[in-house]
């Protein structure tokens, strides 16, 4: 799997994919990827403004079927259960990629419309609530997948089960990160296990972007209120960045390979191949322990069915 590139990635004419957060970084790239080897994708964006913008973008480099937009905030469970039912119902109920790729990082303490804490509600819990209710359309696709972004934040972090939205703890913006990153890493390996089970045709990966250049840190920095605080947020992530940082091309490799090279399995995991699992080209890593456990999967999907009231598929 040695530097495998956009160039690797076969004709996805008649594939239909649904990219979350596909306004900007990773999820515009792959968007971009997708739509230019002729695969239909639609662009989940939160916002309407820069949704339209990146749909120009997308539009510019499509080779195939017409991308669409469909308005999706991961933090709202309503806007998610209207985004699955506007995917299920213009595809017919026939999805071949969910790429789970939305996200925000290490903010300012806050809450989703739901009263979730703001990270685990968005990049955990809207996912997985969409997951969920997208899975008949997957069904309905062609050897589809499931593509969940993790991240390199996720090692060393823990689930706390008891207290998902950090209630009854201090809040630490990077814990709270930590934990739904890793939250997504479990989900998806649960969720491989279950269709496993269920002798569904559809896998579930994981993914990580290594350390990537991807914006995340300037929409960090604006969560802040105090003016003092967002400048030194901003400054230091831009100077990691300039430093340390590759490329949002680079970074959507790994996320591309999950979505669309042959010889991926359910339960892989796709990351960049080089020292820390920072850079580099895709290659399969293994999952952190947390994500092999089937006791940790089995609580985190019955806690996620309770705090969003969807019902869990597979049952």
């Amino acid at each position: 799997m040695t530097r495998w590139t956009e160039n690797d990635i076969a004709d996805q004419s008649g594939r239909t994919v649904v990219v979350t957060g596909a306004n900007s970084g990773l999820g515009l790239r792959t968007a971009e990827v997708l739509a230019g080897k002729g695969a239909r994708v639609f662009l989940a964006c939160r916002s309407p403004e820069r949704g339209a913008k990146a749909l120009d973008q997308v539009r510019a480099a499509a080779a195939g079927a017409e991308p669409e937009l469909i308005p999706l905030d991961l933090s709202e469970l309503a806007s998610v259960r209207a985004a699955a039912a506007s995917v299920r119902e213009r595809t017919g109920d026939a999805l071949d990629v969910l790429v789970a790729n939305a996200g925000v990082m290490a903010t300012a303490r806050g809450r989703t419309a739901d009263g979730f804490e703001l990270q685990f509600g968005t990049n955990y819990l809207g996912h997985a609530a969409l997951t969920w209710l997208l899975l008949p359309a997957l069904r309905g696709g062609t050897h589809a997948r499931v593509v969940t972004l993790s991240s390199l934040a996720a090692t060393g972090a823990r689930i706390d089960l008891e207290d998902p939205n950090g209630e009854h703890r201090r809040y630490n913006p990077a814990t709270a990160y930590g934990q739904s990153k890793l939250a997504n890493q479990v989900f998806a390996m649960e969720l491989d296990r279950r269709l496993r089970a269920a002798g569904d045709d559809v896998l579930s990966v994981a993914a990580h972007p290594g350390y990537t250049a991807t914006g995340l840190g300037s929409g960090m920095a604006r969560s802040y209120s105090n003016p003092v605080v967002r400048g030194v947020i901003a400054g230091g992530h831009r100077i990691g960045e300039a430093l340390f940082a590759q490329n949002v091309r680079q970074g959507a490799l790994p996320q591309l390979y999950a979505a669309t090279a042959d010889g991926v399995e359910g339960g892989d995991y796709l990351a960049p191949g080089g020292l820390g699992g920072m850079h580099g080209s895709p290659v399969k890593v293994r999952p952190l322990t947390p994500a092999l456990s089937a006791s940790l999967g089995a609580a985190l999907w019955d806690v996620t069915a309770k705090l969003t009231g969807v019902t869990p598929d597979p049952a």
